[in-house]
């Protein structure tokens, strides 16, 4: 019997079993290698491998394709889209969310000090906070502050803050206290540092306004603007405007906040024209300081501008009483007429009835309007002259001729004998007199003599 049909693990010896299949019983069945299922164990079934998966799979990719109709392509494109759609509303809301409430968000470094000025809205707030570094944006803190409720409850004063702060974290340091009481100090234009000295005593403020509105005390350098060699004045660049301090602050607080916004409205002008005229940007300030002192009415101050163009140009002194008065240190022409009689004869670059081209710095801080008009003055090179306008609001006359200069003086110098001596002023016809603009004008005996000289 053939080995193959003895069952595994049987002995030796034993009797021969009875064929099982339905093909055995014959000799020839001996030579037939099979096994019985039902005694003996199946042999495990060989899987293929995973690089034989890997190739079938690779073969079914590169079979082709039964091609999809264009609306099977219609619908699988407007599937994708949606699915697009939602994902980018998702991430959108993701962001906001997370833009909103600010999960991640740190304490905030560094230190900023901030202003809030009495009676600023919300939006006023959320701009300053982000223009200062304080939050990372505007709307969403002012978003946040309305929601809370809170955008009506700042309290003005000066705060310590940090950088990129969180939202609620800023909310809750505006709502306390600040560190001190605010004050606003308003600084006209065309005054002057004494001027302003006084004002910012009056205000409360500690330090000498006069020391700290130098170069040296200030870290700022006119020269660099075009100022002669020996000139330490801030004169010119301490610009008028309405500042909020601390009551009790430092006066050289105020002025680098007058220096930064001088920067920043200066860098506004257009110098175009000033330079071809081969004027710096220190002349264009001292002009503008000029009209700030000589000019009432603003559509007077482009004339004025041209005015002192056309005697730069033609060499003749500006024959300027306001020049002088800076120099007596009284702008407004309080003092007594002799001292500024006296004055003429002094050898002062101030008197620029004596001296010929600008003087030596500005007289005044101008505004922004005055520059304007200093940088590009009206176009008409034969005004030569200007007087003032008996019975308006300040207004001046102006002349190209002396007869027509002479013509407009006698009639200014017959108001003034009319007025028993007084300046003839009236506004919009109601017939109140005013006095001319602070520190333009002197006495009326000197002002037909100052523009004869004109």
């Amino acid at each position: 019997m053939s080995p193959l049909l003895r069952r595994r693990g049987g002995r030796s010896g034993a009797p021969p079993r009875e064929p099982a299949h339905p093909a055995a019983g014959g000799d020839w069945a001996e030579d037939i290698d099979w096994t019985d299922p039902r005694t003996d164990e199946l042999e495990p079934i060989q899987r293929g491998s995973v690089v034989d998966s890997m190739i079938r799979w690779s073969e079914r990719r590169r079979r082709p394709r039964t091609p999809r109709t264009p609306r099977q392509r219609r619908r699988i494109l407007i599937r994708r889209l949606v699915a697009l759609v939602v994902l980018g509303v998702l991430a959108l809301a993701a962001w906001f969310l997370v833009s909103f409430y600010q999960p991640f968000h740190g304490p905030g470094t560094g230190a900023v000090t901030v202003s809030i000025p009495q009676g600023s809205s919300g939006s006023q707030v959320a701009t300053l906070l982000a223009r200062d570094g304080v939050v990372s944006s505007s709307f969403f803190f002012g978003l946040r502050a309305s929601l809370d409720g809170d955008s009506g409850k700042y309290r003005a004063g000066i705060y310590t803050l940090k950088r990129n702060m969180s939202y609620s974290a800023a909310l809750s340091a505006l709502m306390k206290p600040g560190l001190s009481e605010e004050v606003a100090l308003t600084i006209p234009e065309g005054f002057t540092r004494w001027q302003i000295a006084a004002l910012a005593r009056k205000a409360g403020l500690r330090g000498n306004y006069m020391k700290a509105s130098t170069a040296a005390a200030a870290h700022f350098s006119p020269q660099a603007w075009g100022a002669h060699r020996g000139v330490t004045s801030l004169e010119g660049f301490l610009f008028p405007a309405t500042y909020y301090l601390d009551r009790h602050g430092w006066v050289s607080s105020l002025v680098q906040k007058q220096l930064a916004a001088f920067r920043l409205n200066f860098a506004t002008i257009n110098m175009r024209y000033a330079h071809s005229r081969d004027l710096t940007r220190y002349d264009v300030i001292t002009i503008a300081s000029i009209i700030e002192r000589e000019a009432q009415v603003q559509t007077d101050g482009p004339k004025v501008s041209a005015v002192i163009y056309n005697r730069l140009r033609e060499g003749i002194q500006l024959g300027l009483d306001s020049t002088l008065l800076y120099y007596l240190h009284d702008p407004t022409g309080a003092k007594a007429t002799r001292e500024l009689d006296r004055a003429l004869g002094d050898n002062t670059p101030y008197n620029t009835r004596r001296f010929f081209g600008l003087p030596p710095t500005p007289i005044a801080n101008p505004g922004v309007l005055a520059l304007e008009a200093a940088a590009y003055p009206k176009h008409d090179t034969t005004l030569l002259y200007f007087v003032d306008k008996p019975y308006t609001c300040g207004a001046l006359a102006f002349a190209s001729n002396i007869v027509t200069f002479n013509r407009e003086v006698a009639a200014f110098n017959a108001a003034v004998k009319a007025n028993h001596g007084a300046f003839p002023a009236r506004c919009n016809g109601s017939g109140g007199a005013t006095p001319p603009k602070t520190g333009a004008k002197t006495s009326s005996s000197h002002k037909a003599n100052k523009k004869k000289q004109k």
